[in-house]
């Protein structure tokens, strides 16, 4: 059974960006994996952190990477794959303190870039048949951090499909926003037309995400259907066979 391993910056990232197409491979028989690094629950939240919980509704006191996990659990069985969590802190617990820092380069005084890339060549080490992995559009620094780690450890031979980030990539602020784009632009595009539905009920899923980035699940319809059912790469080294529309 071939294997496939997304690689998540956050609990929903891969789901929004490429979703139909993990789905898609599932149903022609790969063996599904979306690991997502930043995940770690922190205890007793403050500053710009508490804050990113308190603007989704949820009191101070509600393990909110928790209730994420379990949200991407129902992602993941809706999809067709298996959820792994990396045990890292997402950057308004490392010193990013507002959402300006957020988008903006990474900090000095941020060390995750060692064992972030030590936890992503540990999944090297059996390499799966195919990655998919975020191209950092919209300049998110966990976003970033994860490319960085990515192209620290990656087998030379190993096929990747670079994602390009969603929701991001449908607000022309962020979508003009491309830290990695000299790169990326080196490999050819591609445009893969997975399956829509098991992408917006993946989507639906992470229930916490939907008021703040969409409006709710409504307006996460809205935006599924304007950015179309094509999901779209930058594809890098020999592909192998998909056995999905492409």
């Amino acid at each position: 059974m071939p294997r496939a391993l997304a690689l998540s910056p956050h609990l929903d990232d891969a789901a929004f960006s490429c979703g139909g197409t993990l789905a898609a491979l599932a149903q022609a028989g790969w063996e599904v994996t979306i690991a997502t690094a930043f995940t770690r629950s922190v205890s007793n939240p403050s500053g710009f952190a508490l804050a990113c919980q308190l603007d989704k509704g949820l009191p101070a006191e509600v393990d909110y990477m928790a209730l994420r996990r379990a949200e991407d659990t129902e992602a993941c069985a809706r999809l067709g794959a298996q959820p792994l969590w990396l045990d890292f802190p997402e950057a308004p617990h490392r010193g990013y303190a507002d959402a300006r820092a957020l988008f903006g380069p990474p900090q000095e005084a941020d060390a995750i870039l060692p064992p972030l890339s030590h936890a992503v060549a540990a999944l090297m080490a059996n390499p799966p048949d195919l990655l998919l992995a975020s191209q950092a559009i919209g300049g998110h620094v966990d976003h970033v951090r994860l490319v960085e780690a990515v192209q620290a450890v990656l087998p030379a031979a190993l096929p990747v499909l670079w994602w390009t980030d969603f929701p991001y990539s449908a607000r022309p602020l962020r979508e003009s926003v491309q830290p990695f784009a000299a790169a990326m632009e080196a490999w050819p595009e591609r445009s893969i037309p997975g399956d829509a539905a098991a992408r917006l009920a993946a989507c639906a899923a992470y229930a916490t995400q939907l008021g703040f980035q969409f409006g709710g699940e409504d307006g996460l319809r809205r935006a599924l259907e304007a950015a179309g059912p094509a999901e779209r790469f930058r594809e890098r080294g020999a592909m192998p066979p998909l056995r999905v529309a492409a």
